[in-house]
């Protein structure tokens, strides 16, 4: 008989939380729609309960609103969010960066040139989607490089906040190898220990994602219609 394997709940809402927050993020669930319980539990297979549990966490993270006689509603963010929250990130990027440039290992410099490769990777194919997968795992590492784990835990929560406008903004060719070239300049300045170099890079970083993102949200562009969430 072949082994039963019992899926905790814990487990369960976890892996569901990560099934939202990439359709969040990807924009299959359009910023202001209303999350549809009876929908995403068709799509994803699951009871009420862990998807509720699921939202809750991502809630918590500032994906979602939970609203009173609404319940669960996509964060849209408005230019004075946008704007108040790249200032943060980008000075939590910067610090996060300088202290990685001074703290980081071998072995902690040869994975991110590995993730690094693998971003690559997906830039020549134009897998926008992997692309982002992985790039996100560079920042994170990148912060986690840094050893200081209070930057750590405020950094993860502002940057839950906007994770899906930096996810559109490499959408425009140019824009998109301007970033790939950002991340080159990254790689180098933790290679040298260059804290100054690193700091720099990652603060212009941020301050042309923001910028790109008020382009798009004042062109009428930044949130674009989705298939999934709709009321």
């Amino acid at each position: 008989m072949a082994e039963v394997i019992e899926i905790s709940r814990l487990a369960l809402h976890d892996q569901v939380a990560a099934r939202l927050r990439t359709m969040l993020i990807e924009g299959q669930i359009a910023p202001g729609a209303k999350l549809n319980e009876r929908e995403l539990c068709e799509k994803l297979r699951v009871s009420r309960t862990p998807l509720r549990e699921a939202i809750k966490l991502l809630a918590a993270e500032g994906l979602v609103d939970l609203l009173p006689n609404r319940g669960a509603v996509a964060v849209k963010l408005t230019e004075a969010d946008i704007q108040n929250t790249f200032e943060l990130l980008a000075a939590l990027e910067g610090m996060s960066g300088e202290l990685a440039a001074r703290r980081i290992t071998d072995a902690e410099l040869a994975e991110l040139r590995a993730l690094h490769y693998e971003m690559l990777a997906c830039f020549a194919r134009r897998d926008l989607s992997g692309y982002y997968r992985i790039n996100a795992r560079i920042h994170t590492a990148i912060n986690d490089a840094a050893k200081n784990p209070v930057l750590t835990s405020t950094y993860r929560a502002i940057n839950a906040r906007v994770q899906s406008l930096r996810f559109r903004t490499n959408q425009d060719e140019a824009k998109w190898k301007h970033a790939v070239a950002e991340h080159e300049r990254m790689i180098e300045a933790l290679a040298a220990h260059d804290a100054t170099a690193m700091r720099e890079v990652l603060v212009e970083h941020l301050n042309r994602k923001r910028d790109t993102v008020l382009a798009l949200l004042r062109a009428g562009e930044v949130y674009p219609h989705a298939l999934a969430g709709k009321r």
